[in-house]
C-alpha cells in the first residue's frame, strides 16, 4: 500500500536513508519527504555526498508532488516539530515515519564528556521523541494504519566500549519501542525498531575486510538496501500485527567470533 513517508538521514547516495527513499518511492503512488543535515555529514570521517543534497535529491528523481526535501538540525529543539510540520504541508498527512538519523559519537568511558553525551542525546533520543510525539500528532487513521520505525544498533546484544555515548543512546530507543507502541496502540500507529547490523554506508575501510570475512557467515557487509527491505516490509500491511519489536536484521553477525 502506497504511503506518505517522513525519513530522516536522507543525505548521501550510499547511506540508509537513501536507500529507504529509493525503496519506497518504487510504488506507485509513495510520497516522501527527506530530512537532511549536510553540515553533520561534512564533519564526519566519511563526508558529504559529492553531489551534494541536489546530487542525492536528483538520483531520488527530483524534487516533484512525489519527493520534497527539508535541511534541519535536529540538536535545534525545536526543529522536529517544524520538520513534521513542514512535510504536510509539501507531501500532505503522514502515515509513516522511519528515524533513520544519528550522531556517530566514539568515546571510551574514560574519554567521556558532558557535552559529547548531552549533544548525542539532543540528536538521537530527544529528537526522535518530539519527532514520534509531531507525527502523532497529525496522524489520522486510515485503512493501512500508521507506521513508526526506529533504528537501534546492536548494543542490546554484545558490548560496544569504544562508542559509549553512541551505544546508550541507541539502546535508548531499543528500550522505548515497547512503551512507544503501547502509547500509540489505541491511535492504530504500530512502532517497531530495526537493528540493520553491520552495515556498510560508505564509512567501512579496506583493512576492515578480516573483520568481515571472520564475523559476517556471507562474507559481505549488509548492505543500506537490505535494510531498506526490512522498513518496507515493517511498512507493508503485512506487518499489521506487529508492534513492540526490535528487529535484528544482522545477516548471521558473529560478534563473538575471536
Amino acid at each position: 500500500m502506497p504511503r506518505t513517508t517522513l525519513v530522516t538521514g536522507v543525505s548521501r547516495r550510499k547511506g540508509i536513508g537513501f536507500a529507504i527513499a529509493a525503496r519506497l518511492l518504487r510504488d506507485d503512488g509513495a510520497r516522501v519527504f527527506a530530512h537532511s543535515y549536510s553540515p553533520y555529514d561534512v564533519s564526519e570521517p566519511y563526508g558529504a555526498d559529492p553531489g551534494g543534497i541536489e546530487g542525492v535529491l536528483a538520483a531520488l528523481g527530483g524534487e516533484s508532488d512525489r519527493l520534497a526535501h527539508a535541511e534541519a538540525d535536529l540538536a535545534d529543539p525545536a526543529a522536529p516539530e517544524r520538520l513534521v510540520h513542514r512535510a504536510v504541508e509539501r507531501v500532505g498527512r503522514l502515515d509513516a515515519l522511519v528515524l533513520n538519523h544519528a550522531r556517530s559519537q566514539l568515546g571510551a568511558l574514560d574519554d567521556l564528556t558532558a557535552e559529547a553525551l548531552d549533544a548525542t542525546w539532543a540528536v538521537n533520543v530527544r529528537a526522535s521523541l518530539l519527532l514520534v510525539q509531531a507525527f502523532a500528532a497529525q496522524y489520522r487513521p486510515g485503512p493501512g494504519g500508521g507506521r513508526v520505525v526506529l533504528f537501534t544498533s546492536g548494543q542490546h546484544l554484545g558490548p560496544a566500549p569504544s562508542e559509549i555515548p553512541y551505544a546508550t543512546t541507541k539502546g535508548a530507543l531499543q528500550q522505548i519501542t515497547a512503551t512507544l507502541a503501547d502509547a500509540l496502540a489505541e491511535r492504530g500507529i504500530t512502532v517497531n525498531c530495526l537493528n540493520p547490523g553491520p552495515t556498510d554506508s560508505g564509512w567501512a575501510a579496506g583493512d576492515q575486510e578480516a573483520f568481515v570475512a571472520r564475523h559476517m557467515p556471507r562474507g559481505r557487509w549488509n548492505t543500506p538496501a537490505e535494510a531498506a527491505d526490512v522498513v518496507t516490509l515493517l511498512l507493508s500491511p503485512d506487518a499489521a500485527t506487529i508492534t513492540g519489536q526490535v528487529i535484528n536484521a544482522e545477516g548471521g553477525f558473529r560478534r563473538f567470533t575471536p
